[in-house]
């Protein structure tokens, strides 16, 4: 494992604990040459969860592309970064136990959001706002009204 700090490639694993689920394992690494601490997940390799995107366009799923989409969202919010973690542990949880091929992207959508909803309403809106492609200030008034009522 590379450090993120100097990229030297050896370290040693200082902790190492299941997650909560106890489907991965999270590593706290110290770099053997800057001394750098760095957390590291380990999650089983299952078969290739393809995502079909908007035209008909495929690529395998990316639990990172995830967990940044949600990030964005939380940014300056409440949210800690483990519960974004768990966030989406949970929700690769919940695609991969439902779908097990193929995933439309939508339906990913839909489940971030109910999470987001659950989580941090304004995060809920600012995933809602790019996911749902807001074209004009009407349309974002009524997702607002939504969460209001």
């Amino acid at each position: 494992m590379k450090c993120p700090s100097c990229g030297h490639d050896e370290d040693k694993v200082v902790d190492s604990r299941p997650s909560q689920d106890g489907r991965s394992i999270r590593r706290r690494r110290e770099c053997l040459k800057c001394h750098e601490r760095f957390t590291t997940y380990e999650y089983i390799e299952q078969g290739t969860l393809t995502v079909i995107k908007t035209g008909n366009r495929r690529e395998p799923f990316d639990r990172y592309k995830l967990l940044y989409g949600i990030k964005l969202a939380c940014n300056k919010r409440p949210v800690s970064p483990k519960e974004m973690e768990a966030m989406v542990d949970d929700i690769e949880s919940q695609i991969k136990s439902r779908f097990k091929s193929e995933v439309n992207s939508q339906e990913i959508g839909e489940i971030v959001m109910a999470k987001l909803h659950q989580t941090d309403e304004i995060a809920y809106v600012r995933f809602a706002s790019v996911y749902r492609k807001f074209k004009d200030k009407a349309e974002f008034l009524e997702e607002m009204k939504k969460i209001l009522e």
